[in-house]
């Protein structure tokens, strides 16, 4: 072959190779960030979700039932609202005074206010003093309606044990005049079992249950009492 030729064919040669080292470093790429999908950062496990439940209310001074003919109203329970930092899922939390704080791999299922009116109908039904007990925003013709606003529910790590704080203000409504016929404020602290947000729920449930009773009372001592 003269030296026109392998001048010609050379650089043919030369370009093949590369192209085939190149071939073979992209199949070595692939195969090193197959091997290395273990070291990929692994996307975040979803929050641990909490409910309130209703359980057996505790004990409860509350007023003797009335006689049957007695029992002639129907309450309307409202959905709860919630004051500011407290209308959301997230579980709330203060390791000082008026900075609130959330738990961030710990949620509530829902926010839990909106938990709480199914406790709070149940709580006042058990009382007997109701003919019937209905929670908005069915439409019911009742006699008289429970407005609630929850005030305060938070775990506070600045005591130990730490404890959690459920605070309620309740207004018990007249529908046909609009008029407020009582109002009262319920606060329940119960200790933690446990310094992480189980633990809270826990207690919380427990001073749910046992504002929920109040509130009951609240609703029946009215009834009782009224002239």
């Amino acid at each position: 072959m003269n030296l026109a030729v392998r001048i010609r064919i050379e650089p043919r040669r030369r370009a093949w190779a590369s192209l085939r080292l190149m071939g073979l470093i992209g199949l070595v790429g692939l195969t090193s960030l197959a091997g290395c999908g273990s070291l990929l950062p692994k996307p975040p496990a979803p929050p641990a979700l909490f409910l309130l439940e209703d359980g057996a209310t505790p004990t409860a001074d509350l007023p003797s039932k009335p006689a049957l003919g007695a029992v002639a109203s129907t309450l309307v329970v409202a959905e709860t609202r919630a004051a500011p930092g407290y209308g959301t899922r997230q579980i709330a939390y203060v390791r000082t005074a008026n900075q609130l704080e959330y738990f961030a791999f710990s949620q509530w299922a829902e926010p839990p206010a909106l938990m709480l009116a199914p406790l709070l109908a149940h709580a006042i039904e058990r009382t007997g003093a109701f003919r019937a007990v209905a929670r908005a925003p069915l439409s019911v013709a009742g006699d008289m309606r429970l407005e609630t606003e929850l005030i305060r529910l938070q775990q506070d790590f600045g005591v130990m044990p730490s404890r959690v704080r459920l605070t309620l203000r309740g207004v018990l409504v007249d529908i046909a005049t609009r008029r407020v016929l009582a109002t009262r404020e319920f606060d329940a602290a119960v200790p933690s079992p446990s310094e992480d947000p189980a633990g809270g729920v826990m207690a919380a449930n427990q001073a749910a249950q046992r504002v929920a009773a109040e509130v009951g009372a609240f609703c029946a001592d009215w009834v009782a009492n009224r002239k």
